[in-house]
């Protein structure tokens, strides 16, 4: 991958000492990367954990600006924050998951950048919520910046995957059919949250379109301070970028594709047929529990069905988490539909 068409962000989750701050930095200083990034005030989960070292790390950014031309960046969590950023000559900023899922605090950083012009990223919020993502970007423009992109992280989940973070790509997809003129930025790292994980994200982002990717980069990954697992030495950036494909984005137009898209469609619409088929069903089955005051929801029913759908699923060479999820939405609508008609007066 070259820097040509797609902006690259990297550098250590957190600063951690100046030493290893303008270490990380040497070993970039020759990459094509847009900002150097790292937290100076990281939001923790749990009261104890590092937090990082706050305003001492200001200077140390600077350092990193001044020895090696890098524009620097940092995560902003409050006003404050915003206002020492910007005293301290930063070329961007960004507002973190944590931040972004609550509109107070974007609020508040909104207003501190009132009358002030600086590239600013919006990651998406921790859970899976499109409108608090877009609700974010537009209190941030309605301050008057006019250079916004946002980051996507993925989001939480309370089921184990191989993610740290879900990606779950159809919300910045979503996003981008809402905002085509926001650029939207991928951070692998706190996708995956395993470096191993990386080089599948990053090339996934560029397929999608992505118009560039942030990985946390650190000069001694082993022994950081946070995320250890999830960040990568320079040389090993390097080698990730050289590995990525940057596809052709035009429109396809040849006859054959288009003739299988016409398969698709025709896929599609018999697809939409079944499930609708499949719903009639379930409204037959909601009033045969109304007439007997049946509960909607059978648990044991249930598990049968979805194990069993699962594993046919599989054998049809369809992945494990794609098949619960589809029968999960389809479980949902049938408990929508059975519902409403116990709901009914009789």
């Amino acid at each position: 991958m070259t820097n040509g068409r797609h902006t690259l962000i990297a550098g250590p989750c957190s600063a951690e000492t100046r030493e290893q701050v303008l270490e990380t930095a040497k070993g970039l200083k020759d990459f094509e990367i847009d900002y150097f990034r790292a937290g100076i005030w990281k939001p923790r989960t749990r009261p104890g954990e590092f937090e990082g070292v706050g305003s001492e790390a200001l200077p140390w950014m600077q350092e990193v600006k001044d020895s090696f031309s890098l524009k620097i960046c940092t995560e902003v969590a409050k006003a404050k924050h915003v206002e020492e950023v910007l005293k301290a000559g930063f070329d961007m900023i960004w507002v973190g998951a944590r931040s972004t899922a609550n509109p107070f605090t974007v609020q508040e950083i909104a207003e501190a950048l009132k009358g002030v012009q600086i590239p600013v990223m919006v990651k998406n919020p921790t859970n899976p919520d499109l409108k608090l993502w877009l609700g974010a970007v537009e209190r941030i423009q309605y301050a008057g910046i006019n250079n916004i992109s946002v980051i996507h992280r993925g989001f939480s989940t309370y089921q184990k995957t191989q993610f740290r973070n879900n990606p779950n790509w159809q919300i910045p997809i979503d996003f981008r059919q809402e905002r085509p003129d926001i650029p939207m930025i991928c951070d692998p790292s706190h996708i995956g949250g395993r470096t191993h994980l990386l080089q599948e994200i990053a090339q996934k982002a560029l397929d999608l379109k992505y118009d560039g990717l942030m990985i946390e980069t650190h000069c001694n990954p082993m022994n950081a301070w946070t995320d250890a697992k999830q960040q990568i030495t320079p040389n090993y950036l390097n080698e990730l970028l050289s590995n990525l494909i940057v596809r052709d984005y035009s429109e396809i137009e040849a006859d054959e594709i288009q003739q299988l898209r016409a398969q698709i469609n025709i896929k599609d619409e018999e697809l939409i047929q079944i499930l609708k088929d499949r719903m009639a069903i379930s409204e037959k089955i909601g009033y045969f529990k109304k007439d007997r005051n049946s509960a909607v929801y059978q648990p044991t029913r249930w598990e049968e069905v979805l194990r069993n759908n699962v594993i046919k699923a599989m054998d049809a060479q369809l992945s494990d988490d794609f098949s619960k999820e589809l029968f999960k939405l389809i479980h949902q609508e049938s408990i929508r539909i059975q519902s409403e008609i116990l709901a009914k007066k009789k």
